[in-house]
């Protein structure tokens, strides 16, 4: 009947005992090593831990000294609880003890005090209770968990880290033996070490009457082991820990085993400081860093502020998950997307000149144009035209698309950025920036960022094509560090480094992020308050920390290789040097370029013309006919990237006019229309009433090569002409007007112009 009730009590649900207080958590690295032990809600160092995870030494210990018949009583010890009576009332030595260790948790878990004859008698009555409810395994368990081991440290757990820098499983014989003594008098025994000796001293007699032990372990268990104190505490990786703990705030699990590589978050912490102690009288005092694995996406290095604690600098501000302004980070993947889309190459020419796409008209950062260069110059020197216009030409997706399928978060809507975004508009996290990175050596596929151990693989979102993105790493890696040429041959002879710089608005961010051995690597320069300082751009102060670290790294692991591979369907051909075109039989030199067969733009170059002159004059002739010719090869550029070269000094071999009878007929060899760049496509424009006739629009428009002059036509009357590379000033007048621009070799464009009277 007894075990029927017993059943009963034990099958009706009730509350586990490991609730019935709010736990701390262990973040450990890689290693097994704690990073941090958090306090419970309530203020204490408590750690649950089941009765697998403790050593069987410290089990023996804590039942020897505590409760030897812990497995045969019904929760009280009547022998025990007899005796401590008559001390207390016949001997008047005022002991209440005889407490079980059910007892003992009853008092712990109810708040009792057990002082009183009532507190006593409740303590027992409770205690039986919890045998009625829970196995002796079950209360063990939660005893070991709540005992109390001085201050506002609980559980052999907690103690065991503190203590001992060590979870209970690793204990020694001596640990474990002082770690059983503590609870019965915690606040004195942790404080007084000669009253803990004589504790342990009565204990290790137990345990030799009932243990064998030889002469060398009695020895080493003469003297108590040297205590650790909680000021002793690691507080490693305090902003990593902080988003772990945010992350897995609802899970159940008090251990929490990250990716963490200790070493390398001592290196990314070491070089920060030392970076930022050479270069703070630039006002360079804060940086944030985030390494991680892309093989696997574990994070290996994080560090969110250079220090935790410094007010100064907001230092508890965690930089890695802050909202920044990339700058020009974004770039790689407005090229990716423009050579997955079909619109460039590696080698493609670009035009670095005075452009406006709409409303928009940007400038560079150095306030200077370079004129014609390849794609892969554009994305290494950062220019902004390139990128915009290569924006501008995006289907879906476009950049704003692929930041959204790649879940960078609180983005607004596309139309409130507009081609800004290539720039730097929209803010994106260091975190978020770092997984996007990591796409690009994962053959374009976005995979989760990993903070926990977990062997799970996950294959990712495909995000750009693996030819696109291998072709952008090849253009990334022929960007110099900034010790260039001096460091130059370790770049391309040992460990590749696939890097970009970015430059907020405002000298308010400087990053360098990129891919190198199996890592991406991102760092941070800024404030947290958002003060700009002109130190902060990319090349100048976060390029040589992001450099530093990796130097540093490599020193540390020097078989490092990167597991990146050509894919299939990318093709490395020949180009001419000069237009990134295929070269024609007249191109003096040729380039290396990579490129998709069957997607990639690839014309015959256009540049280097073959040309037919007139010896006695030097002019070009436009009748094949003729008998007394020469060919020249010249070089045809537009003239808005002729007057790049003509205010830089830098003389170009360009063809003589034609001969006084060549009509408008003459060959052109794929002569291009003008392009309107002054005024600006859908911008209206608005006259002052004061100003009423007096206002003027410039009138500009780059010319095709060969052409020498542009005609201007509003509706269908003429307003003037002006010389290549000149601008004609109209008077304007209110109205929408449809404008044509016309060159001399029969080229035309055309425009819809609105000019607005102001209110």
């Amino acid at each position: 009947m007894f075990a029927l009730l017993l059943l009963g009590f034990r099958l009706w649900p009730s509350t586990p005992l490991m609730e019935r207080h709010s736990s701390s958590l262990a973040f450990y690295d890689q290693n097994q090593k704690l990073l941090r032990l958090t306090l419970s809600s309530d203020d204490k160092y408590r750690l649950w831990v089941s009765l697998s995870e403790v050593h069987p030494d410290l089990i023996k210990a804590v039942l020897l000294y505590e409760d030897r018949w812990f497995y045969f009583h019904p929760g009280i010890n009547p022998y025990a609880l007899g005796r401590a009576g008559y001390e207390t009332y016949f001997q008047k030595t005022r002991r209440l003890g005889g407490s079980t260790i059910p007892m003992q948790l009853a008092r712990i878990i109810h708040g009792l005090s057990s002082k009183t004859l009532a507190g006593k008698c409740k303590q027992i009555g409770l205690a039986l209770w919890l045998e009625l409810r829970y196995s002796k395994n079950e209360i063990l368990e939660a005893y070991l968990n709540y005992a109390p081991y001085g201050g506002n440290i609980e559980g052999v757990a907690a103690a065991s880290l503190i203590y001992f820098a060590k979870n209970p499983r690793q204990l020694t014989l001596n640990e474990a033996l002082t770690l059983a003594v503590i609870p019965q008098s915690p606040g004195i025994r942790t404080q007084d070490n000669k009253r803990l000796a004589g504790a342990r001293e009565i204990l290790i007699k137990k345990w030799e009457a009932l243990y064998a032990i030889n002469e060398e372990e009695k020895t080493f268990l003469q003297t108590a082991p040297e205590f650790k104190r909680p000021k002793d505490l690691p507080f490693r990786a305090p902003h990593f820990t902080d988003l772990v703990w945010r992350l897995s705030s609802s899970s159940r699990k008090k251990t929490v085993e990250t990716t963490l590589d200790p070493d390398l978050q001592t290196l990314l912490e070491d070089r920060i400081r030392g970076y930022l102690s050479q270069n703070n009288l630039y006002g360079i005092r804060n940086a944030a860093g985030l390494l991680l694995d892309y093989t696997t996406m574990e994070v290996k290095g994080f560090v969110g502020s250079a220090d935790f604690f410094n007010d100064e600098i907001e230092g508890q501000v965690n930089g890695v998950m802050a909202k920044r302004s990339p700058g020009s980070a974004l770039k790689p993947f407005i090229y990716a997307l423009g050579i997955e889309q079909g619109l460039i190459h590696s080698q493609t020419l670009m035009k670095d000149t005075p452009a406006s796409f709409g409303a928009y008209a940007p400038d560079n950062f150095d306030g200077h144009f370079s004129g014609p260069l390849s794609a892969q110059d554009a994305l290494i020197r950062s220019r902004n035209i390139p990128a915009v216009y290569i924006a501008s030409k995006l289907s879906d997706p476009g950049i704003y698309g692929l930041l959204k399928n790649a879940g960078i978060a609180n983005l607004r809507s596309e139309t409130y950025y507009g081609l800004s975004l290539v720039l730097g508009g929209a803010e994106v996290s260091m975190f978020e920036l770092s997984g996007l990175y990591a796409a690009l050596p994962n053959k374009g596929r976005l995979k989760p960022i990993k903070l926990l151990k977990n062997p799970k693989k996950d294959t990712g979102t495909a995000l750009l094509s693996e030819q696109a993105v291998f072709i952008v790493l090849k253009m990334l890696e022929n960007n110099p560090r900034p010790d260039y040429p001096k460091r130059y041959s370790w770049i391309k002879n040992d460990l590749a480094v696939y890097w970009k710089s970015g430059t907020s608005y405002g000298f308010r961010d400087a990053w360098a992020v990129g891919i190198f051995g199996p890592y991406v690597l991102a760092v941070w320069i800024g404030n947290f308050d958002g003060s700009g300082n002109p130190a902060f751009i990319g090349t100048k102060a976060a390029a040589p920390l992001f450099f530093s670290i990796i130097d540093a790294i490599r020193a540390q692991k020097p078989g490092l290789r990167e597991p990146i591979i050509m894919p299939p369907n990318v093709k490395e051909i020949r180009v001419c040097a000069l237009s990134g075109q295929l070269p024609n039989p007249f191109c003096p030199h040729t380039k290396p370029a990579w490129f998709i067969p069957g997607k990639s733009p690839i014309d015959s170059c256009q540049i280097h013309r073959e040309v037919r002159i007139d010896p006695r004059t030097g002019l070009r002739l436009c009748n094949r006919t003729d008998q007394n010719v020469k060919t020249e090869v010249y070089e045809f550029w537009p003239s808005d990237i002729m007057r790049i070269f003509n205010a830089a000094g830098i003389p170009r071999r360009l063809p003589p006019p034609f001969a006084a009878e060549c009509g408008p007929d003459m060959d052109r060899f794929d002569h291009k229309p003008p392009q309107i760049v002054s005024p600006r496509e859908g911008l209206d424009y608005s006259l002052r009433p004061n100003d009423h006739g007096k206002q003027t629009i410039s009138l500009e428009a780059v010319l095709d090569a060969g052409a020498r002059k542009i005609f201007w036509f509003l509706d269908d009357r003429f307003l003037g002409s002006a010389e290549r590379g000149k601008s004609l000033d109209w008077q304007a007048q209110p109205g929408r007007y449809i404008l044509r621009a016309v060159d001399d070799l029969g080229g035309a464009t055309s425009r819809l112009i609105e000019v607005q009277m102001e209110n």
